[in-house]
């Protein structure tokens, strides 16, 4: 003889909720209480003009561009303690030099979207020396595997004045290197390496200099600098939607490389800052 099954309530049953004459409606209100309660927005409000900040970081070779690593790599938090910043943009963990952070939620979108625009300039030693054939290519657009580049800024530049990298990089002997210089607007991932290494160039090591009108001068690896209130780009005004162009920026130029003597074969304390080259003709 089978057990007794236990039985459901009238209210618990599924078809509880039909009569007779099909099924019962339900009311808006009380198809709103059963439904869960909307997602409170977190987003921080946006900071007072006076409380905004923007830091310069120079960011050191094998360093992530973010402030936690559970494989205890070295991040952003080695270096930044001022609570409440964020990157604007990232720079690869073997890419060495400029990156913007900020408090400002608005003004890390205009600093990294691809709209603006904004001009980035690396300084990227390479395998080999390019001849204009293949500079010419950089200008005109490379294809890559995800699509054709924007025409980029590149020529052969002196080499520039900055630390030694720790390790140093591989050379070959039978090989040559030199630097170029390479500006682009665009921001897809290791772009600079994968177009040098498209025209038989690999990239040896990557410096980015400058976005826009800020450079990495007076800053040695690992230091930062907060802009002034002079310095900080305008904020968008209430109620219009961000210029097509971002505005002008300052150059950050402390000259504290030139007062130091130090970079690379230079003496000094071996925090050399960078310092922009001659300009070849």
């Amino acid at each position: 003889m089978k057990p007794d099954r236990p039985r459901l309530s009238l209210s618990a049953r599924p078809d509880a909720g039909r009569t007779a004459s099909g099924p019962t409606t339900v009311r808006p209100s009380q198809r709103r209480e059963t439904q869960p309660p909307e997602r409170v927005n977190e987003r921080k409000p946006a900071p007072a003009p006076a409380d905004r900040k923007l830091l310069l970081l120079n960011k050191p070779y094998m360093v992530l561009c973010q402030f936690t690593d559970e494989a205890g790599r070295e991040t952003l938090k080695d270096y930044i303690k001022e609570p409440g910043i964020y990157a604007a943009g990232r720079l690869d963990r073997d890419s060495e030099g400029l990156l913007l952070l900020t408090n400002d939620g608005k003004l890390q979108a205009r600093l990294t979207q691809p709209g603006e625009k904004t001009p980035k300039t690396y300084w990227v030693q390479v395998e080999g020396i390019p001849d204009e054939a293949k500079l010419a290519a950089l200008r005109a657009g490379v294809e890559l595997n995800d699509g054709m580049t924007l025409p980029a800024g590149a020529r052969i530049m002196d080499d520039p004045v900055v630390w030694p990298r720790n390790p140093p990089i591989r050379m070959r002997k039978a090989i040559p290197t030199c630097w170029l210089e390479i500006k682009i607007v665009e921001g897809r991932n290791r772009q600079v390496r994968r177009m040098t290494a498209h025209i038989g160039h690999p990239t040896l090591r990557l410096i980015r200099y400058a976005i826009g009108d800020w450079t990495l001068d007076g800053l040695a690896p690992g230091e930062s600098r907060a802009l002034t209130s002079q310095e900080m780009p305008s904020p968008p005004r209430p109620g219009r939607a961000s210029p097509s162009k971002a505005p002008a920026r300052r150059a950050v130029r402390t000259g504290a490389s030139d007062k130091s003597g130090s970079g690379a074969g230079g003496k000094g304390s071996g925090r050399a800052s960078a310092r922009r080259p001659a300009r070849k003709i």
